[in-house]
C-alpha cells in the first residue's frame, strides 16, 4: 500500500519566473494512466531512481501515464511575448529519485505538434519528436463533462489515437492508495522530470502548478504505439487502464532552460 499523502503538505509557493521561463494554459489535460508489472521497466532509467510502486492485486505494479494536451497561450512568463498553440504528449513514468528522496517522473519523450519544437530538440536535446496532433473534443456546458474526447497524434516515434467518455457515474478508484488525495498527490504533483537527452546525459527540468481540479472518466478506446513498442504496455493491456483523469484546462509554469545533472 503506498503511503498516505495530504496534497497541503506538496503544494510550496510559486518560484519566481525568470529568464527564459515560460507561462502556458494546458487544454483538454488528460492523465491516462498503466499498471503493469514493474519488471518492464528493467533498463529505462539509471540506478539514481526507483521505480515508486504501487501494489495492485498483491503485484507490485509500476504505473505509467500518457498526458495529452493542448498547449494555449505558450509564452513567456518574464516578457511580451507571441503566444503560440500547440498539441502535444508527454509519456511519463512515476519514479523516486534516491539522492533526494523526492517523487518525480521519468520522461520517456514528448510529441510535439509545432515548429518550435526546434529549439528542446536541437537547442537543449530534449527527447522531443515531431507529431501531426489533432484534438476533437465538446464539453457539455451544463454538467462540465466532456461528451467527447478524442486526439489522434501521427508520428514516427509515437503513432497514438485515444478516445474518451465522461459522465457523472465516472468514480475515483485508485487501488494501492489509501485514498483518492494520495493517489492523486501521487499522479498530478509530480514538480521535477528526468530524462536522457538526445545525446544520452542525464537531464532534468522543474515545473509549477496550483491543485490540478481533474475529474475521472471512462476510456473508449486507445492506442500507443510507443508503450506497445517498448513492451511496457501491450496493445490488449490498453483497452484497460489504471485510471483516466480529465481537466478543461489548467495553467503550468516551465522553468528553463533545462539542466543536466552530474
Amino acid at each position: 500500500m503506498q503511503e498516505s499523502r495530504k496534497l497541503k503538505d506538496y503544494l510550496i509557493e510559486r518560484p519566481k519566473p525568470q529568464g527564459i521561463d515560460v507561462l502556458c494554459g494546458l487544454k483538454h489535460f488528460a492523465i491516462i494512466t498503466y499498471a503493469v508489472p514493474a519488471e518492464r521497466f528493467q533498463g529505462i532509467f539509471p540506478e539514481r531512481f526507483q521505480l515508486d510502486t504501487v501494489e495492485v492485486n498483491g503485484q507490485e505494479m509500476g504505473l505509467i501515464s500518457v498526458v495529452p494536451f493542448i498547449d494555449v497561450d505558450f509564452t513567456s512568463a518574464v516578457f511580451p511575448f507571441p503566444k503560440f498553440t500547440m498539441g502535444q504528449t508527454n509519456y511519463r513514468i512515476y519514479i523516486t529519485d534516491k539522492e533526494t528522496g523526492e517523487r518525480c517522473v521519468w520522461f520517456l519523450g514528448t510529441t510535439l505538434d509545432s515548429w518550435t519544437l526546434a529549439v528542446p530538440r536541437y537547442l537543449w536535446n530534449l527527447p522531443w519528436h515531431s507529431g501531426k496532433v489533432s484534438f476533437d473534443c465538446v464539453i457539455d456546458e451544463t454538467s462540465g463533462f466532456y461528451e467527447k474526447y478524442r486526439m489522434k497524434t501521427a508520428s514516427e516515434w509515437a503513432a497514438a489515437s485515444v478516445e474518451l467518455v465522461q459522465s457523472k457515474s465516472d468514480k475515483f478508484d485508485f487501488p494501492g492508495f489509501p485514498d483518492v488525495e494520495s493517489a492523486l498527490v501521487y499522479l498530478t504533483h509530480p514538480l521535477a522530470g528526468f530524462y536522457y537527452r538526445r545525446d544520452n546525459k542525464l537531464g532534468t527540468y522543474r515545473v509549477w502548478h496550483k491543485e490540478l481540479e481533474v475529474k475521472p472518466a471512462t476510456l473508449v478506446s486507445a492506442t500507443f504505439n510507443l508503450l506497445s513498442d517498448l513492451g511496457i504496455v501491450k496493445a490488449e493491456e490498453q483497452k484497460s487502464p489504471y485510471s483516466v483523469l480529465i481537466e478543461p484546462i489548467n495553467e503550468f509554469t516551465i522553468y528553463l532552460p533545462p539542466t543536466v545533472v552530474g
